[in-house]
């Protein structure tokens, strides 16, 4: 069940919203608002891309393939007669 208190603003509601915000900013500060929030929405999206890309990338590269690991059992530690010699 939804509460009709929390639907989303429809018709009047919208240009109620434009007007305050309007106001709070300024109609010179608009453009350079919208300009710097698709810019932040850009960088977003690529850096999830990139992200994904990465993960996806992990995934499909065998752990043989990967620096540093080794699919033999680790060798047993030295003894002390081994480390004196």
């Amino acid at each position: 069940m939804t509460n009709p208190l929390i639907a989303m603003p429809q018709g009047a509601e919208w240009l109620v919203i434009l007007a305050i915000v309007v106001l709070v900013f300024g109609a010179a500060k608009l453009p350079d608002l919208a300009r710097s929030s698709g810019q932040a929405l850009r960088i977003f999206k690529a850096e999830t891309k990139s992200l994904r890309e990465s993960d996806d990338s992990k995934a499909a590269t065998p752990t043989s393939e990967l620096p540093g690991v080794q699919d033999a059992a680790p060798e047993a530690a030295p003894s002390k007669d081994q480390n004196q010699a």
